[in-house]
């Protein structure tokens, strides 16, 4: 019940139009595609778009058919006359009382926090006050290779030998599919972008001191066996402009005052309510 409450006041709040692409339909009754973003967006807390892409697809399907199942049987429901029956009558009052509150109540904070305003000096003073919470650390976007032994090491570095550019790049991602037996091995050994100090020293010492575009010319030991190193990019340490993080600011301060405000709010209405 309380999931279907939090989906019908959003459902509200937000406005939704089912003008969506229809992925299939069910004794007559659409499916669209914004229904399953809007399930998978609630399953994942708003971080479906972090899932790695292979598990993306398979989210989707688990998702389409749990929205069918809820079709067949609401439908099955209506033709056995369950929302005629008293039960049903019962709790759909009950969620409904809750539904009008809880809506009610985010309507009104809703207001409140659109009422608060954070003038331009606040906004630079904060900036100002706060500029190392802006500055970014160096990072590289690297790919490994990792192996057992130090000679399978030195045999993968020999097939790189003499490559180049992208020549170089895809050679090293379908060695690291083959023989990488980390976890990034399937992604061709992709590690994305890290700063210093996130890897084990040994590796983060080699990785920080390359060239982009190069590998490791000699296998780099760590507790986890030998590594290939690619250096795919690199991007200086550096501080985001007030442009930037501008709106950035402008939540955090506003939410900041929202709760003062908020209870400045409720301690003037607990004085004038009966509470017993």
């Amino acid at each position: 019940m309380k999931r279907v409450t939090k989906f019908l006041t959003v459902l509200l709040l937000s406005g939704i139009v089912a003008s969506a692409q229809t992925l299939v339909t069910v004794n007559g009754k659409p499916i669209t595609q914004e229904e399953v973003d809007q399930e998978l967006m609630q399953a994942t807390q708003g971080r479906f778009n972090q899932v790695p892409p292979d598990r993306q697809a398979v989210f989707r399907q688990q998702v389409l058919q749990q929205l069918i199942g809820k079709e067949l049987i609401y439908d099955d429901a209506k033709k056995k006359g369950i929302l005629n029956s008293a039960d049903y009558k019962k709790e759909y009052k009950k969620l409904e009382e809750r539904m009008k509150k809880e809506l009610a109540i985010q309507v009104w904070q809703k207001k409140v926090l659109d009422g608060i305003k954070i003038s331009q000096k606040e906004l630079k003073d904060y900036y100002k006050k706060n500029i190392d919470e802006f500055k970014e650390k160096e990072t590289v976007h690297a790919r490994h290779i990792l192996v057992k032994t130090e000679d399978e090491a030195k045999k993968i570095i020999n097939e790189l030998k003499g490559l180049k550019g992208d020549a170089l790049k895809a050679k090293f991602i379908e060695l690291a599919k083959k023989h990488s037996t980390g976890p990034s091995g399937p992604n061709g050994g992709d590690l994305g972008y890290f700063a210093k100090g996130q890897m084990v020293p040994a590796f983060n010492d080699k990785v920080f001191s390359m060239k982009k575009g190069t590998i490791t010319t000699k296998p780099v030991k760590t507790q986890f066996g030998y590594h290939i190193i690619y250096l795919e990019d690199k991007k200086p340490s550096m501080t985001r402009s007030f442009d930037e993080v501008k709106a950035y600011i402008e939540q955090r301060l506003k939410m900041e005052k929202f709760k003062s405000v908020m209870k400045k709010k409720m301690d003037a209405l607990q004085k004038k309510a009966t509470i017993k």
